[in-house]
């Protein structure tokens, strides 16, 4: 991974997560008896937790939503497919959570040996579910344990923050690949309009 596009993941990341991070009340601290504002217990991890729920939604969400005919395509014969991307996405969060969790990579393969829709949606749900117990059981303390990934040393904090960031840049390309076949991207989609009241 080159270092500008990991950096404009950081950016993209940051700003959709933004405003459903000011809505969830456990990203604000506490207010004491006079209103003021608490420092609240592993702001560090409990972000990165926050903006691990919301990708995983939309990467779930993505996969379902593009029909198995088109589970094959690629803009051009130099690039995955759909469906080898969402496998390349189940296949990432077990390499960057096994490493947060301090186990061994199933190393499972799946962008290899998965190829229909439903097994590839199924490996997907399963590797988020993997990453469930990575994020939910972080702490700002246990985040800062140091590992090695991809030969440099970094805090387990900061791998789950480059699983964001991965998660992102690849969501970046399966909204292309929607966009080419006329189907809205999840974060795109508008909320049904309120009915009147009768």
């Amino acid at each position: 991974m080159k270092f500008h596009a990991m950096a404009s993941a950081v950016v993209v990341l940051v700003v959709s997560t933004a405003a459903f991070a000011q809505d969830s009340k456990t990203t604000q601290g506490a207010s004491n008896s006079k209103g003021e504002q608490v420092a609240q217990a592993n702001p560090f991890s409990t972000f990165n937790k926050i903006a691990y729920a919301r990708l995983k939604i939309i990467l779930v969400s993505s996969a379902e939503k593009m029909p198995e005919e088109n589970y094959n395509f690629k803009p051009t014969e130099a690039i995955r497919s759909y469906g080898q991307i969402v496998g390349h996405l189940a296949d990432a969060q077990y390499n960057f959570c096994s490493l947060a969790l301090g186990e061994n990579n199933p190393s499972l393969k799946i962008e290899q040996s998965k190829t229909t829709k439903a097994d590839l949606v199924a490996a997907l749900k399963d590797a988020v579910a993997y990453c469930d117990k990575a994020y939910d059981g972080m702490t700002d303390a246990s985040g800062a344990q140091m590992v090695k990934l991809f030969g440099v040393d970094m805090p387990k904090l900061g791998v789950l923050n480059i699983n964001n960031m991965h998660d992102m840049e690849h969501y970046g390309n399966l909204v292309t690949y929607m966009r080419l076949k006329n189907i809205v991207p999840p974060t795109s989609e508008q909320p049904p309009a309120a009915q009147p009241k009768k």
